[in-house]
C-alpha cells in the first residue's frame, strides 16, 4: 500500500492539493478529524464508565444526535440555497466546539449526567444538519464535478491520518484526563480548524429570486429527488445501511468495556483499525470505483460492514474477540469509505446548482430517518437480549442488504459517474 504521507511530498501535476484552495480545506478536515476521534470516543466513554449507562441510554444518546436531521434536514436545504455555504460551514465549527467544551465543564460544576449529554448530542446533531450540507456544498464550488469521487476520496485519506493516529492519543488523553477533560481536545482543534476554514475564498453565485417562497422551494426539493430513480434508489440503500450502522454503533463501546473488558485506552488502540481501513478504502477507493463502477462499489462497502458486525458478534469474549473487534473497526471503516466516496460524488454529479442546498438536505433526511430506530432497535436487543445480537443484526441486515442491491439494475447500470447532461438523457430514455 502507497505511504499516503509520501503521496502528499510527490504529487502529480495535476494533483487536487496542488490547488491551494482545496489543500486549505483539506487541512481544515484533517485537524477537525483528529477532534472528531477525540469527541467520538470521550462521548460514548463518559456514558458508559463514569455515568454507567445503560444500552437503552446509549441508544437514546445516539438517537437524540440523528433526531435533529429529521425535524431540520428539509427546512434547512432550502435556507441553504439562500445563504453563502462557507459562513455557514465555519459557524458550525465553532458551535460543536462549544458544545463539547461544556462536558467537562458540567462534570467540574458535579452536573453531568445523562441528560446534559442527551442535550450536547442534539446541539451536535443540529449543527451537523446544517453546516455538514453546507461543508459538501463548498466542496462542490472548489472542485469539478467530474473530481468529485477523487476528491470525497482524499477527503477520506485526510480523516484516516486522524483516524491512525487519533484513537491512540484519545485514549491516553481519556486515560490521564478522564472522558470529559479530553473533550477540550477536540473544541481546541475545532476552533483551529475554524480558522483555517476562514482562509478559503470561494466564488459562490446566488441568483436571488423575487418569486422565492419557503415551502414552495422546500417541495421543490423534495419533488427533484422523488423524480430521480438514481438518488431514490441510493437513498434507500443508504438508509437502510443507516439503520444497521446506527444498531451497531449503539454496543460497540459497551461490549468492548464489558465484554472484552478493554480500558480506555485498549479501545483507543483498536480504534487505530478504523485508520488503517479508512486509508486502504481512500487510497484504492477511486480505483476501485472505476472498475467497478459507482454502483457496484457502494454496495460492496455495504457487504465489507456486514462481514465486521457479524464476525464481532460470534467472536468469543478473549483474545480473539479483542481480534475481532479490531477487525469490526477495519471492515467498518473501509466499507463506510466505499459506501459514501460514491455516494456523495453521484448524488452531487446529478444535481443543478441551485438545487444542491436541498437535495443535499433531502437525501440526508432520507437517509438518516432509518437512523433513530436503528439506534432504538440496537439499544433494546442490547439490553434485553444482549450486546451481540445487536450486533448481528446489524450484520444480517447489511449482508442482506448487500444481496439486494448487487441485483438491483438502478445500481448495476452505474459503471461510471454520470453528467448531469448524460444523466438527464438517461432519465427521459427511461421515461419514454
Amino acid at each position: 500500500m502507497k505511504n499516503p504521507i509520501r503521496q502528499l511530498f510527490n504529487l502529480p501535476f495535476n494533483d487536487l492539493l496542488r490547488n491551494r484552495i482545496y489543500r486549505r480545506l483539506w487541512s481544515s478536515i484533517l485537524i477537525s478529524s483528529f477532534g472528531a476521534q477525540v469527541t467520538m470516543l470521550a462521548l460514548p466513554l463518559t456514558a458508559a464508565l463514569l455515568l454507567h449507562a445503560s444500552p437503552t441510554q446509549m441508544g437514546t444518546l445516539v438517537f437524540m444526535e440523528t433526531l435533529p436531521f429529521v425535524l431540520l434536514s428539509l427546512p434547512s436545504g432550502v435556507w441553504l440555497d439562500r445563504v453563502r455555504k462557507l459562513p455557514v460551514y465555519i459557524t458550525g465549527e465553532i458551535s460543536i466546539s462549544v458544545a463539547v467544551a461544556s462536558v467537562p465543564l458540567a462534570a467540574w460544576a458535579g452536573s453531568l449526567a445523562m441528560n446534559w449529554l442527551y442535550v450536547v448530542a442534539f446541539i451536535i446533531g443540529a449543527v451537523n444538519t446544517t453546516a455538514g450540507s453546507a461543508a459538501q456544498i463548498v466542496l462542490t464550488q472548489i472542485v469539478p464535478r467530474e473530481r468529485l469521487v477523487e476528491a470525497h476520496a482524499k477527503n477520506a485519506l485526510a480523516s484516516s491520518g486522524a483516524e491512525v493516529a487519533g484513537p491512540a492519543a484519545a485514549g491516553m488523553l481519556i486515560k490521564l484526563l478522564g472522558a470529559p477533560l479530553a473533550l477540550l481536545t477536540d473544541a481546541a482543534l475545532l476552533l483551529t480548524s475554524a480558522s483555517i476554514l476562514r482562509g478559503i475564498h470561494v466564488q459562490e453565485v446566488r441568483a436571488e429570486r423575487k418569486d422565492a417562497h419557503f415551502w414552495r422551494d422546500l417541495w421543490a426539493g423534495i419533488r427533484f429527488v422523488a423524480s430521480k430513480r438514481l438518488l431514490l434508489t441510493l437513498a434507500a440503500t443508504v438508509g437502510t445501511w443507516q439503520l444497521a450502522y446506527n444498531a451497531a454503533l449503539v454496543v460497540q463501546i459497551l461490549f468492548a468495556t464489558r465484554i472484552l473488558g478493554l480500558s480506555e485506552q485498549a479501545v483507543g488502540l483498536s480504534y487505530m483499525a478504523m485508520g488503517a481501513g479508512t486509508i486502504t478504502a481512500s487510497v484504492y477507493g477511486n480505483r476501485i470505483s472505476k472498475h467497478f463502477g459507482p454502483g457496484p462499489c457502494l454496495v460492496i462497502g455495504v457487504a465489507v460492514c456486514g462481514i465486521g458486525w457479524s464476525s464481532l458478534a460470534l467472536a468469543p469474549a478473549n483474545a480473539l474477540g479483542v481480534f475481532a473487534f479490531a477487525v469490526m473497526l477495519l471492515c467498518f471503516s473501509m466499507g463506510g469509505v466505499l459506501i459514501f466516496i460514491n455516494f456523495l460524488a453521484l448524488r452531487q454529479a446529478v444535481t443543478p446548482e441551485p438545487l444542491l442546498g436541498r437535495m443535499t438536505s433531502t437525501m440526508r433526511w432520507l437517509i438518516l430517518i432509518p437512523a433513530g430506530p436503528g439506534a432504538l432497535i440496537g439499544g433494546w436487543l442490547g439490553e434485553h437480549l444482549g450486546l451481540r445480537y445487536a450486533l448481528g443484526f446489524a450484520g444480517v441486515v447489511s449482508l442482506l442488504l448487500a444481496g439486494v442491491a448487487w441485483r438491483n439494475p438502478v445500481i448495476q447500470a452505474i459503471r461510471t459517474l454520470p453528467s448531469l447532461e448524460t444523466h438527464e438523457e438517461l432519465q427521459g430514455a427511461q421515461g419514454a
